[in-house]
């Protein structure tokens, strides 16, 4: 190890500098290195800013303290990578995240004397943003465009020349859309333009992938029907599947179970009518006949038996009595029964036939998989008449692998504290190699009393001087003695032990 107070002292003024230079040189470098790697990084949040809503929007988040960046001359804006989501919910509480496209409000700028053209471009304008904003407060949806082509009013005079009006939505971050949202998307086009068909809609993502029109939501068959049909059955497995795996995390542990889900669903939407007549009837007309009569008993002629002039022969009557009673009665009711006579659509999304596939983890004790399985069985809804299956198997899990991926925030903490360290040692190194250079150089100074000795002065320069201050030499140091009493102060019983040996070789 070289003596750095030797090679201090033989260093030069010149020396001096360029290791003050050097220093210098490393404690720039560190600090540029520390500047560049601690400066934040800005991800582009808004896009198509309107520049008078820009000073509000940086209003709010210097309020919440967090960095942003201005970009495309105000038409942009870019914040933290890290607060990302705090500046998204500080600008929606505000109310200025989806003002980001101009809506009705161009109207109140109108001046007089605009032509037929100028205010047919300021309300297909105006209308645009006003639907890109709802559309852009749907859950799911960060950013939205829409174009609207429309027909000039004044060249729809003959049916020949009538032109349909058409829109295209561009949407951003659409990937949590399901088909049923994409298609409220396109009505809630359709219905906002005046002559806009459904059909006429086009809505695609940020990936450029076409989500409508769609061949079932616009009324059609075939491979388009096949199609939606099989993202139905997609989102309806991975829905149920994510919901009884959150389960079995929370009761069996992270990594003990997997669970999949395979239905079948009918995607045909019918109609239903049926007819439910009462069992019991209920008299609508009721018709009643009743007749009676009461007679009482007389005297009949008498005579006495002979002939007459006619030759008619007579009989003797006889006093006879007796009462007589006539009733009669009749009912006739009519009867009617309720009926109810029902006419229903049946939506598509019924479940034909499902079929589930449970695996668990070995580490798992056998005697709760009946329970597990009566679980799974009750939350995807199992039933055995329609045909369901349910599999339950027990296999070991391959041991999931810790490799730890730092985040981006860690990364740049540990480059931070590796630049200061590298900065260090290559400051070392250039002082120690320049130490060692100046070590080997020759000495080229010369001592005052050798320069006193070479030139000889006068005798009266000497007397004129003051006296030269002889200071007293110190004695030489006995190196041998010094170790011996080192010796002697930390091992005394061995010292003791080697003089007894000498003296008793005496």
């Amino acid at each position: 190890m070289p003596d750095f107070r030797q090679l201090t002292a033989k260093m030069t003024p010149k020396g001096w500098a360029m290791v003050g230079g050097s220093a210098a040189v490393a404690l720039i470098f560190v600090y540029m290195l520390f500047s560049f790697a601690s400066k934040p990084s800005y991800s582009t949040l808004m896009t198509g800013l309107d520049p008078a809503q820009t000073g509000k929007i940086t209003s709010t988040l210097d309020t919440k303290g967090i960095g942003y960046e201005i970009q495309n001359n105000g038409t942009a804006l870019a914040v933290q990578s890290d607060k990302t989501a705090q500046a998204r919910i500080a600008l929606a509480g505000a109310g200025l995240l989806g003002n980001q496209q101009p809506g009705f409000s161009l109207f109140d700028k109108q001046s007089l004397g605009q032509s037929n053209f100028q205010q047919q471009i300021t309300y297909q304008r105006a209308l645009e943003g006003q639907l890109a904003t709802t559309i852009e407060s749907i859950q799911g949806i960060s950013n939205a465009q829409v174009q609207l082509v429309l027909p000039d009013p004044q060249s729809q005079l003959f049916a020949d020349t009538t032109q349909p009006s058409t829109a295209a939505v561009l949407l951003s971050d659409s990937g949590a859309l399901d088909s049923r949202s994409v298609k409220g998307i396109a009505q809630l086009v359709a219905s906002s333009v005046p002559g806009l068909d459904v059909n006429k809609v086009t809505i695609t993502d940020s990936t450029g992938a076409l989500l409508w029109p769609r061949a079932s939501g616009a009324g059609g068959a075939g491979a388009g029907t096949l199609l939606a049909k099989q993202s139905d059955q997609a989102q309806y497995d991975a829905a149920m599947a994510a919901q009884v795996n959150t389960m079995l995390t929370q009761t069996l542990g992270p990594g003990k179970a997997q669970v999949s889900v395979n239905a079948d669903l009918n995607a045909d939407q019918t109609t239903l009518d049926s007819i439910n007549y009462a069992k019991k009837g209920i008299a609508l007309t009721q018709h009643t006949d009743k007749e009676t009569l009461n007679g009482t008993g007389g005297a009949t002629a008498t005579g006495v038996a002979g002939t007459t002039a006619a030759n008619i022969p007579t009989v003797a009557g006889t006093a006879g009595t007796g009462n007589s009673k006539y009733n009669h009665a009749v009912t006739d009711t009519t009867f009617g029964v309720n009926k109810t006579v029902a006419h229903s659509v049946v939506a598509p999304g019924k479940i034909n036939r499902q079929t589930v596939s449970v695996l668990i983890d070995k580490s798992v004790p056998a005697a709760q998989l009946p329970a597990i399985k009566a679980a799974v069985a009750s939350a995807v809804g199992f039933s055995p008449p329609r045909g369901d299956l349910l599999s339950v198997g027990q296999v070991a899990f391959a041991k999931p692998t810790t490799a730890s991926a730092a985040s981006p925030a860690k990364m740049i903490g540990y480059a931070k504290y590796a630049a200061i360290a590298l900065g260090a040692l290559i400051f070392l190194f250039f002082i120690t190699r320049l130490l060692r250079r100046r070590e080997n150089e020759p000495f080229a100074g010369r001592p005052t009393w050798l320069r006193e000795l070479e030139n000889p002065r006068p005798l009266a320069a000497l007397e004129g001087e003051s006296p030269t201050q002889v200071m007293q030499l110190r004695p030489a140091v006995n190196v041998a003695k010094r170790q011996v009493e080192d010796l002697v102060d930390r091992e005394p019983d061995r010292v003791a032990q080697q003089v007894r040996a000498w003296m008793a070789e005496d």
